[in-house]
């Protein structure tokens, strides 16, 4: 047998993402490729997992690859006591509630994971499977029904060190390591589903996660195929990690402009994801706040935010957006029914290089610093605030930034450099996420 495979990394208008992009568009084969010899009868799908809102129910659902009914198929959580036998139907599934006493819910604080066993006549599956509630009442988001602050921080799949592509598990120890010393119980793996390695070590680790597809500048709304892309994409995502706990977050889109043909570009996708998994929370970025000089608030207008769970917001304030006014009077006024997440937010700096706090075309570590000062101080602003991730945990490679002194092909607003050096701005984000993590 001959197995030949053409990867082609070449962006194109209707792709996704499409022309824009600010990350390293990496090419060939960087995760691992696996051949899979099944029994004809197959285990081809399942889903076990808590339901929304009940602490004690777990919905579990098989779908075998033969569409027959009346096939036996077990699922067995030995820890709990539960060994469950289920029947499918002419389209091959089986569905059933589970009732788990005494159930531990995983937790950042305690990742508890059971062994769980799905099995056939012919086929059988064994996996770590966490269980957890995560929801939204008003403005404040619950993980296992208690109100929860999202200290987040987001990271690209890179190893920066050697400019190259994490693609291994010890790659994922590193990037999540990093993330663990900063502090953070949640992170956002920007801006497309990243490698498996990442995501489980994450679920072992007590990291929660807010998963994305790069539905960035530049798509296409009116594009149908496109559409169906994208569609596929969230898909894919959500059915490989369907049965990761530590998933909290399904990501739809990312600084996208407001239109007709957009909100019923991203509603589609809100459908899609939801006919798969709605024990997760779906969440956008948006980038467009603005100050309104005449109510002196930072104010938001877009009316697909109504059908999102969380609401995220990228701003830049003190980098790309001189402060309107002071810091501590930055009053928001955004999405005020719904709990809201600073999804972006820092600014460039060069490790090593010293300035004047004041001045921001210095680079240097202690501008950011200042500048991360000011945001911290903004955040007390923001009544429903709850979570902020700063953009970003490493520097990274971006062909799109050309300052030849300062980035030379690296966006340079990292806490910790291209060498793995920590900035001035990282302890005081680590200092700021512990402050927060004591008052949850």
């Amino acid at each position: 047998n001959f197995l030949a495979v053409e990867v082609n990394n070449r962006r194109t208008k209707d792709a996704i993402p499409a022309m824009a992009f600010d990350w390293w568009n990496y090419g060939g084969i960087t995760r691992d490729v696996l051949l899979v010899k099944t029994p004809r009868t197959f285990i081809e799908d399942y889903f076990v997992q808590l339901d929304k809102n009940a602490p004690d129910r777990i919905i579990a659902r098989v779908r075998l690859s033969d569409k027959k009914a009346g096939e036996k198929v077990t699922v067995a959580i030995p820890e709990l006591k539960i060994n469950a036998e289920l029947t499918t139907d002419a389209e091959g599934k089986a569905e059933t509630v589970l009732n788990a006493k005494k159930l531990q819910r995983w937790s950042p604080e305690e990742p508890k994971l059971y062994g769980v066993t799905v099995s056939s006549n012919t086929d059988r599956v064994e996996e770590q499977i966490g269980f957890r509630n995560i929801t939204v009442k008003g403005t404040d988001i619950y993980l296992n029904g208690k109100p929860t602050f999202m200290c987040c921080i987001s990271f690209h799949e890179e190893i920066p060190q050697r400019m190259g592509r994490a693609f291994s598990e010890a790659d994922a120890a590193m990037l999540l390591n990093e993330a663990k010393a900063l502090g953070v119980n949640m992170i956002r793996l920007a801006h497309y589903p990243q490698n498996e390695y990442t995501v489980r070590l994450a679920e072992k680790m007590g990291f929660l996660l807010w998963q994305e597809i790069p539905i960035w500048q530049g798509i296409d709304f009116t594009d149908n195929d496109t559409r169906q892309k994208a569609q596929r994409m969230l898909s894919e995502m959500i059915k490989r990690d369907q049965n990761r706990c530590a998933v909290g977050y399904w990501g739809v889109a990312n600084e996208t402009q407001p239109s007709k043909e957009r909100n019923e570009f991203l509603t589609s996708l809100l459908e899609t994801g939801k006919q798969l998994d709605t024990t997760r929370l779906y969440v956008a970025a948006f980038d467009l706040v603005r100050f309104n000089s005449e109510k002196q608030r930072f104010v938001m207008e877009d009316d697909f935010t109504s059908q999102l769970d969380v609401v995220a917001i990228n701003k830049y304030m003190g980098w790309y957006h001189p402060w309107p006014v002071e810091p501590k009077d930055a009053i928001w006024e955004v999405v005020t029914d719904k709990p809201l997440i600073i999804s972006e937010f820092g600014g460039e700096a060069l490790y090593g290089q010293s300035g004047d706090e004041n001045v921001v075309s210095s680079w240097s570590e202690e501008y950011q610093a200042r500048l991360y000062r000011d945001n911290i101080r903004m955040f007390d602003n923001i009544p429903n605030l709850r979570g902020v991730s700063p953009w970003i945990l490493f520097d990274f490679r971006s062909p799109f930034r050309f300052h030849p002194t300062n980035q030379d092909g690296w966006n340079r607003k990292g806490l910790i450099s291209d060498q793995g050096m920590r900035k001035q701005a990282w302890y005081l984000m680590r200092d700021y996420f512990a402050k927060k993590r004591n008052n949850n």
